[in-house]
């Protein structure tokens, strides 16, 4: 067991600003666990996310399902305006 989020440590070369986004208790936590902690992390994360969607689903019902793709929306055309730019 490699330990908590909170005990993962932060090396000291790392900006001010970031360490304070690392100190937001529960998204800093996992961001600082996902940065500086284990491999296997990125997958509970991962099962956080889809638990959270899934409850929210339960929650609210279709306007769940689509809401990741509304919040997509703005990616998608910002990958397009930079392949066609060229980039």
């Amino acid at each position: 067991m490699d330990g908590m989020a909170i005990l993962t440590p932060i090396p000291p070369s790392i900006p001010w600003y970031i360490r304070v986004f690392y100190g937001i208790p529960v998204l800093g936590w996992i961001a600082r666990d996902l940065a500086f902690g284990s491999r296997d992390h990125i997958y509970y994360a991962l099962v956080l996310l889809l638990s959270c969607w899934t409850m929210a689903i339960m929650s609210f019902g279709l306007v769940a399902v689509y809401l990741p793709m509304v919040f997509a929306v703005p990616v998608c055309f910002l990958v397009l305006i930079l392949l066609t730019v060229g980039k």
